[in-house]
């Protein structure tokens, strides 16, 4: 058995979501496309991400949600804070979310 570990890398894991988010295109990118870009797990991205917002507040950057948004209805999660998609929307009740996106703003 093989214990799998992470990727060899250059950077570190928010330094690398942090270059992955300054790329992003103008819809920002989802919780799995960064896990993609970046190499790790879906759930372990929002921890991460949680830590980089403060790092960009400190330098004066700023992590931007798009916020997640109900397919059947269309409702918008605009104050919701956690990182991670909704379970299901508080109006249809619905579980059909699109997630949650993001980027960096300098």
């Amino acid at each position: 058995m093989s214990e799998q570990g992470p990727q060899a890398r250059g950077t570190t894991v928010r330094a690398a979501l942090e270059a992955a988010l300054a790329a992003a295109p103008e819809q920002g990118l989802t919780a799995r496309e960064l896990s993609g870009a970046v190499g790790i797990s879906e759930k372990d991205v929002a921890e991460h991400l949680s830590h980089l917002e403060k790092s960009l507040k400190a330098s004066g950057g700023r992590l931007q949600v798009l916020p997640a948004e109900c397919i059947a209805c269309g409702f918008v999660f605009r104050d919701r804070k956690r990182f991670t998609r909704p379970g299901a929307c508080p109006e249809c009740r619905s579980t059909r979310i699109d997630p949650p996106a993001f980027r960096v703003e300098r």
